[in-house]
């Protein structure tokens, strides 16, 4: 159902504002970190593995000029670095350097901590509802892993 019924919001303009509303939270994060929100991504994604970018285009929603301006502030600032990448002598593949995985880890457990914050209003079952309901979401539309759960970083 998707319409507001007794004070209750529907199925699309809850997905709608909690998308705003995890996004100001990364948003916010990111700034205490000194990094854009985009900056923020981009670590996360590379916490897991170094990605060749056409991958990381895929996985960010970026088009490959944006990218790479995105790869290029971030190698200037320190955070990443590419690599040739050894399947292809034409492609690069971007990794976080130590200053970046150091970064990573300091933004994603704060970010996880703020984005946790955000249900802790609900009964442990209800979040154990919302999170098997999202899941199902993120996984029938076949959404990349962009940010993994804190316990599987580690």
């Amino acid at each position: 159902m998707s319409k507001d019924i007794d004070g209750q919001i529907g199925t699309v303009a809850a997905l709608v504002r909690s998308t705003f509303l995890v996004n100001a939270v990364y948003v916010d994060s990111a700034r205490e970190y000194g990094i854009t929100q985009q900056q923020g991504q981009l670590l996360c994604v590379l916490m897991a593995q170094p990605y060749g970018m056409s991958e990381l285009g895929a996985m960010l929603g970026l088009a490959k000029s944006s990218l790479t301006g995105l790869v290029d502030r971030s190698e200037r600032n320190g955070l990443v670095r590419r690599n040739p990448d050894p399947q292809d002598s034409r492609a690069v593949r971007v990794s976080l350097t130590r200053q970046g995985a150091r970064l990573a880890d300091e933004f994603y457990t704060e970010t996880c901590r703020r984005v946790e914050e955000l249900t802790s209003g609900l009964a442990p079952a209800e979040r154990d509802t919302l999170a098997a309901l999202l899941g199902r979401v993120v996984t029938d539309n076949k959404v990349p892993t962009v940010f993994m759960e804190p316990d599987s970083t580690r």
